[in-house]
């Protein structure tokens, strides 16, 4: 069984076991720390009860045709939002909630010097220091292509190949870059810059005109019961936005 029918298998039966009332959320890896505050903020003050996955957005945008119950789906990248609105699986187009940012993040003592322009890397690689870099997998990860593009705007991507690694999903990417497995990697700020990561890590900002924006969009799905509409209301609240904010997004205007 894959991990990921295991991840919506197991996401099943917690929504069965819990609270009718239960908001099923699938989320992008690069929220794990924001949308979790946030979540427990509104339980706090709302009351009911939220049920988040995370994962890569393809992954999810594949999951939901199919029938996975997930009732608000925040993704990435839009363009996964857009194609589920016009398979009419959604309630609409939904809203833009963030703009995520890139990263290359090292863990202490690595001997790639963390700056956002790459330079550290490509001397690390021409040395041979660097023999494993982690990035999320391309192929379905929005936090991947982006990666990609960087790394290609920094003349790395062909060099590269052969020394990455690839992660599920860029929460994944970041175990990676950290565990061991890799020298480092290019992840979500948002994920770099959580006190979980940080205190194991460096990180540098990568400039946001080095890849395609991250604009990232969430949408109700056609299943969505109250709590998931409260939940998706509350997330374009001021104190949900401050919470992006502070994790590292940008903040759209509209």
């Amino acid at each position: 069984m894959s991990g990921n029918l295991l991840r919506l298998l197991l996401f099943c039966l917690l929504l069965l076991s819990g609270s009718a009332a239960a908001a099923s959320v699938a989320a992008a890896a690069d929220l794990k720390f924001a949308l979790s505050e946030i979540a427990a903020n509104f339980e706090r003050e709302h009351g009911g009860h939220v049920v988040l996955a995370f994962g890569s957005s393809g992954h999810f945008a594949r999951q939901i045709p199919q029938g996975a119950p997930y009732e608000l789906f925040l993704s990435a990248d839009e363009e996964y939002i857009f194609q589920l609105a016009r398979q009419r699986l959604l309630r609409d187009e939904g809203r833009l909630y963030a703009i995520g940012r890139l990263a290359l993040l090292l863990p202490r003592g690595s001997p790639v010097a963390a700056d956002g322009e790459l330079r550290g890397l490509a001397g690390a690689l021409a040395t041979g220091k660097l023999q494993r870099l982690a990035i999320a997998n391309p192929e379905h990860a929005p936090y991947g292509r982006a990666a990609r593009a960087a790394l290609e705007r920094a003349g790395l991507w062909q060099p590269l190949q052969g020394r990455l690694v690839f992660g599920e999903n860029v929460a994944q990417a970041a175990q990676f870059a950290l565990s061991g497995s890799a020298q480092g990697g290019i992840v979500a700020w948002s994920l770099a810059r959580s006190p979980e990561l940080a205190r194991r890590s460096v990180a540098a900002l990568i400039p946001a005109d080095w890849h395609p924006p991250l604009r990232q969009r969430m949408a109700l799905t056609q299943r969505a019961g109250a709590e998931a509409r409260r939940f998706y209301d509350y997330l374009q609240q001021p104190s949900a936005r401050a919470v992006f904010e502070r994790h590292g997004f940008a903040l759209p205007d509209d």
